[in-house]
């Protein structure tokens, strides 16, 4: 969690006018150590070119995951996937970007995916490429080193050839896109998600809103890391209150408190009182309060459990979030717009909540928590959990 850089990693997609499924996918993981990020785009259109893509992701990421070696991973990929009898070409193609989080530097692979777009500074650079057949098939490959700043992303064809059909026009094209991007950099680059939001709505303006082809993005912004400390639930031993109301101050990130009880014990260790934002206040929910220093005050085990609902609906995607001021959306957000959350939770039980039927080792608000743990590192994300 302490490490330096953040690898923000986003990818949209544009269906096909007229097709329910994508036939580019993207699959990607991270660990301590790495992340590796696979771009499959599928031949045509629609269910078909959907299946052959996600097959090929898949087998990507499960072989590189367990350090085959890439020769063999590719060979199994090609000798898997078949050939287009009429156009003799592969029915997948693929983009693998992996990088490695202790020493910063990136491995691209690309067969027959437009080649990637890489800027330094905000500066489009043309990476060198290596070129190397397995199995007749021509795998071009290319490395370098990420620094804080820089933005690394694979595209499908499908945005290269966006407004093909206009007078005069053969699509948008690689280096008209590259320099689109510099623009952005110029006022807009946060996150990767602005990034590649902006390139994907050009896509779409260009194809009319007619979408000539499946058109997927995925990228990788590098910066700052943005960590949460959710703190719910005093401690066990009540000697320990201040102990953890000051981790929660010096935490370097956003901070975050559920539970009326952890609100008052921080509040005390501050000389302070929580002030309650009436107007946050939900038929089902109770109104969150205003503390200083401290980003989100909320209830604990309702607004824990709303949240998890909302973060499931929405897939860990904040365009998905409702607009509504409410205890449960304002946690979500801090949840998805951190990178790393960290929480604090206190096995003190609360009688008010507690089922009488359960043994008192297990409390609502540990299993709730366990539950909002597990949903996030499906989402891919840094999750740490302490029990005090």
């Amino acid at each position: 969690m302490s490490q330096d850089n953040f690898f923000d990693i986003c990818h949209l997609s544009l269906n096909k006018k007229g097709e329910e499924l994508c036939g580019d996918q993207v699959k990607f993981t991270k660990s301590e150590t790495k992340s590796t990020i696979v771009l499959s785009d599928g031949l045509g259109s629609g269910v078909k070119a959907s299946i052959l893509a996600t097959l090929t992701t898949e087998i990507l990421i499960t072989m590189l995951n367990a350090d085959v070696p890439l020769e063999e991973v590719i060979k199994t990929v090609i000798g898997t996937l078949p050939i287009c009898q009429v156009r003799k070409i592969a029915y997948a193609t693929f983009t693998i970007i992996s990088i490695n989080h202790l020493t910063n530097e990136f491995k691209v692979i690309n067969f027959d995916n437009p080649p990637i777009l890489y800027f330094k500074k905000g500066r489009i650079v043309k990476l060198e490429t290596k070129i190397d057949k397995i199995l007749g098939k021509k795998i071009q490959y290319s490395e370098g080193t990420l620094e804080r700043g820089d933005f690394i992303g694979a595209i499908s064809d499908g945005i290269l050839y966006a407004g093909l059909g206009d007078t005069m026009n053969f699509g948008w094209g690689w280096d008209n896109i590259a320099k689109y991007m510099e623009r952005i950099f110029i006022s807009q680059a946060t996150n990767s998600r602005t990034i590649i939001e902006q390139v994907m709505s050009e896509t779409r303006s260009l194809y009319r809103e007619n979408i000539g082809d499946d058109a997927t993005f995925v990228g990788v912004y590098v910066r700052k890391p943005n960590p949460v400390m959710i703190f719910t639930g005093p401690p066990l031993d009540i000697t320990q209150d201040e102990l953890y109301a000051d981790r929660l101050l010096n935490f370097p990130g956003r901070k975050v408190i559920c539970g009326g009880t952890t609100g008052n014990l921080v509040a005390n260790y501050m000389g302070e009182t929580i002030e309650m934002d009436i107007a946050t206040m939900r038929k089902d929910l109770p109104p969150i309060g205003k503390l200083k220093e401290v980003d989100l005050v909320t209830e604990g085990i309702l607004t824990i459990s709303k949240a998890t609902e909302i973060l499931r609906k929405c897939k860990g995607d904040i365009a998905r979030l409702a607009s509504d001021n409410n205890g449960a959306v304002l946690l979500a957000r801090e949840i998805i717009e951190g990178d790393s959350i960290y929480f604090l939770v206190g096995q003190q039980i609360n009688e008010f909540y507690q089922n009488p039927l359960l043994p008192k080792n297990i409390s609502i608000r540990r299993n709730l928590i366990e539950d909002l743990v597990q949903l996030l590192r499906s989402q891919q994300k840094e999750v740490v959990i302490e029990y005090c």
